[in-house]
Order: structure tokens, then C-alpha cells, then sequence
């Protein structure tokens, strides 16, 4: 058993989580949640809900490819131990979107006498049953069938909404089932995306980092430390992770599991998602938008987090007293200016969310010079941060072993869309990152060098 000092397992393959003790001093929830990480799980599936009391009647979702995976069997298990199942089965060509359509598609199989609702599958049939628990107030359960992303026991819900993707509040499962005999099927692609999601916690971490010493934002020691022990582990089995051995997908579902605790625990993403989420989610809004096949979210995140990686290293190695204030200060762009850019990356609707939601990105120049001091005066522990973070070669060999995607080239990412997205995905949200930093620092252009980009007029 991996993990042991953030929890155990008690015989039925449930996670038993103790208190933490952290006085970082955001408030810590310790999960009520019945998650469930074993062999041979599905049979079980009916005692699970009758100990929390979920109901009778329900509605099972599913997509072309889970219906096949498991929600056959999860729904001949559920109706033979007597329980009421209305299959909502979402069929697409290709990949199903977490759209309008599928969440309406959900909203509509929900009768009054529903008690509960049931996910079968990964990241997007998960979403579209939470948004659809949280605006009707019922529970739902999570049935994984793929250890390919970590939003199982997430509070957000990743959504597309006319084409532009959006994020909305959403609530927990009570019961998470990650049965490993199940998992296991999982094609590798979405094995080496569940990785690549993982990996992104390295990039998480040093932005949540930086937040904290340029802004004295509240940083969790305990969520970063079960997260990032995750992670360590991860790298230590990625052969036996390929070979999809017990063990190795184990510590996986673990890993994804644990980082989307730390959601449940302090009440936001901070410790699992940054600047290498915000890029993978913009690529695969900007191919849905082109009616273009999109890759794996983990998968994404993972050649994001390579494109970051170097820019923090060459920033270690920056002389910041060299820094022109004045030049900084004349070069500073107009919040009109700002806005433009952020519709041309989002679109008109996308854009006008983001603004309206982040109003705090749009500083003043006494409050951007602050942030230049303070990053001035602190140096030496931005320099630790970006120490700590891995070697190149670690997070290569692990993503080689998993044959995952390694450049955007392997994701099909056309030079266009990529260099848009290095520009413009930093305002996304007003979550510190090094690339704000590097922004405010009037140092970002020189970065992206590699990356060229002209603002339209």
C-alpha cells in the first residue's frame, strides 16, 4: 500500500482518510465521501449505495464506449438487486463532448421519483452527471472505467457551452468506485493520459508556490505534500504502470485520486491545475470549435507541462536587478488593449466571462511594481522553488515509458494554435503563474521567442 500516512484502506477497499493536522490556515475538510479503490468492485456496487442511503431509483449514464466497458454490467448488477435504472446512454461519432446537448441529454432522463444519479465512465461523462447532481440537489455515484484524468472527487466541472469551454461549480460523489479489474481494460492512450495529468502537479505546485511569495497567498503544505508524494510515486512505477499491472494501476488511480481529494479537502484546484491545465484546455476548446478530433486531457496537460518546464529554469538563472522599471512601466498595456486580446483568444462570449470573472488580472501600476519588488526581494526562494522541481529526463523517460505524446506535433497542434496558446492562456484565470510573473516583469515577450505571435490591431 502506497500512501499510508495520508490514508488506509479498510477491508472493503475503502479509503479511510485521518485528520489533518495544518495550520496553514485555509479550512480543511476531511472527505466523507466512500471512495473505493479494489479489485472485483462492480458486484458490490448495490451494498455501497444502500450504506449511504442513496435511494432506489436512478439514472445510469453512459457514452458509446462505457456502455460497453461497464454500464451493461453496472446496469444488470443494479436491476437484479432490485433497484429502479433509467439508462441514459449518450451516443456521438467519436469523441463525446461535455456540451449543452450531453448535459441536456442527462437533465431529460432525470423523472421526478429519481433519487440518484450514476456515471459510468471517465473525465466527461463524469462532468456532464455532476453538473446535472448539482442543479437538481441529488447524489450521484461515480463508476470509473479509465485511470485517465483525476476529477473524480472534483468540485469543478470542465464544460463546453456553445464551443467555448467553461468552468462551473459542481459537487463531489458520494461513492467513487475505482474497480481495478476495470481500469485495467483501459486503452493505453488513456493510461499515458491519466500520467501526463499527473505530471502536470510539478508545474501546479511551483505556480501555487509563487503565488505565495509574490502575493502571500495561504499555501497548503499538507495538500501539496500528499499530491506531490503522489506524483514521486508515479515516477517510481511507470514501467509497472505500463505493463498495467495491479500494482501499477494502483498507484495511478491513486495518484488521480489523491490530487482530486485535495480539491475536496481545501475547496479549490490550486494543488492539481495552473498554467499547463489552462493550455491543454484551450487546445481542445480552440479543435472542438474547428470540428477537429482532440487529444486526451492528460495527455495535453503532459506536452504542456514540457513547453513550461524550461521557461522556469531559464528564469532561475535571470539577473531581476537588471529590470528597467521605467521601460516596464511605458510598455504596460492598456486595460482596453488587454480586454481585445483576451476576446481574440476566447471569443467574444468567452472572452467577456473571463473578464467579468477575474477582475483582480487587471492591475494597477502601483500594485504590478509591488509584485516586481517583492519577486526582486525573494529571489533566492523562487530560485529554490524551480530547483525543486525534477529534471527534464525524469519527466521524460516516464512519459517515453508510457509512449505518451511528447511535442504538440504528436497532438496535432498546428504552430498557429500553439503559439496562441502560450501568448494567451495566461489569463484564463487571475491564478498566479510564472507567466504572469514573467508578464509583469516585462519579460514574457523575450520568452515566447520561440513562439511568434502578433496581436491583432
Amino acid at each position: 500500500m502506497i500512501m499510508s500516512r495520508y490514508f488506509s484502506y479498510d477491508e472493503n477497499g475503502k479509503m479511510i482518510f485521518g485528520a489533518f493536522t495544518c495550520d496553514c490556515g485555509l479550512e480543511h475538510h476531511i472527505p466523507t465521501q466512500d471512495v473505493y479503490i479494489a479489485n472485483g468492485l462492480l458486484p458490490r456496487l448495490p451494498d455501497m449505495i444502500r450504506e449511504k442511503k442513496l435511494g432506489t431509483h436512478c439514472v445510469v449514464v453512459c457514452d458509446n464506449n462505457t456502455i460497453e466497458v461497464a454500464g451493461r454490467e453496472v446496469i444488470r448488477i443494479l436491476e437484479t438487486a432490485g433497484f429502479d435504472v433509467i439508462r441514459c446512454l449518450i451516443t456521438r461519432e467519436g469523441e463525446m463532448i461535455p456540451d449543452e446537448t450531453a448535459a441536456g441529454e442527462v437533465l431529460l432522463s432525470i423523472m421526478p421519483e429519481t433519487e440518484f444519479l450514476v456515471s459510468v465512465g471517465s473525465g466527461s461523462v463524469t462532468d456532464i452527471t455532476r453538473i446535472n447532481a448539482t442543479r437538481t440537489r441529488l447524489p450521484f455515484v461515480a463508476v470509473g472505467t479509465a485511470p485517465s484524468m483525476d476529477g473524480f472527487t472534483s468540485v469543478v466541472a470542465p464544460l463546453v457551452l456553445r464551443k467555448v469551454k467553461i468552468q462551473r461549480v459542481g459537487v463531489c460523489p458520494e461513492i467513487v468506485v475505482c474497480d481495478l479489474d476495470v481500469l485495467a481494460t483501459a486503452p493505453d492512450e488513456m493510461v499515458s493520459s491519466g500520467v501526463g495529468d499527473v505530471l502536470g502537479k510539478y508545474i501546479a505546485n511551483a505556480d501555487w508556490l509563487l503565488g505565495k511569495i509574490i502575493n502571500g497567498e495561504t499555501y497548503c503544505p499538507t495538500c501539496a505534500g500528499m499530491v506531490m508524494d503522489a506524483v514521486s510515486q508515479l515516477i517510481e512505477n511507470a514501467e509497472e504502470i505500463r505493463k498495467k499491472t495491479e500494482k501499477g494501476i494502483r498507484v495511478l488511480t491513486e495518484a488521480l485520486v489523491l490530487s482530486s481529494m485535495s480539491i475536496l479537502i481545501i475547496g479549490h484546484t490550486r494543488a492539481v491545475a495552473s498554467i499547463e491545465h489552462n493550455i491543454a484546455q484551450f487546445w481542445e476548446m480552440k479543435l472542438i470549435q474547428e470540428g477537429k478530433p482532440y487529444p486526451h486531457h492528460g495527455s495535453s496537460v503532459g506536452v504542456a507541462t514540457r513547453l513550461v518546464l524550461p521557461m522556469f529554469r531559464r528564469f532561475a538563472g535571470e539577473d531581476l536587478s537588471r529590470l528597467d522599471i521605467d521601460a516596464i512601466r511605458a510598455k504596460r498595456v492598456p486595460r482596453e488593449v488587454r480586454e481585445k486580446r483576451v476576446k481574440h483568444t476566447y471569443g467574444e462570449e468567452g472572452g467577456e466571462n473571463i473578464i467579468r470573472e477575474n477582475p483582480e488580472d487587471f492591475l494597477t501600476w502601483e500594485e504590478q511594481l509591488r509584485r516586481i519588488r517583492a519577486a526582486q526581494e525573494h529571489f533566492d526562494e523562487i530560485r529554490q522553488v524551480i530547483a525543486d522541481l525534477p529534471a527534464d529526463e525524469v519527466i521524460d523517460t516516464a512519459m517515453r515509458i508510457l509512449d505518451s505524446d511528447m511535442v504538440p506535433e504528436d497532438e496535432h497542434i498546428e504552430p498557429e494554435l500553439l503559439n496562441l496558446s502560450m501568448h494567451g492562456t495566461k489569463d484564463y484565470r487571475s491564478r498566479y503563474t510564472l507567466f504572469k510573473l514573467l508578464d509583469e516583469c516585462g519579460l514574457l515577450e523575450e520568452y515566447l521567442a520561440d513562439y511568434p505571435f502578433t496581436w491583432p490591431e
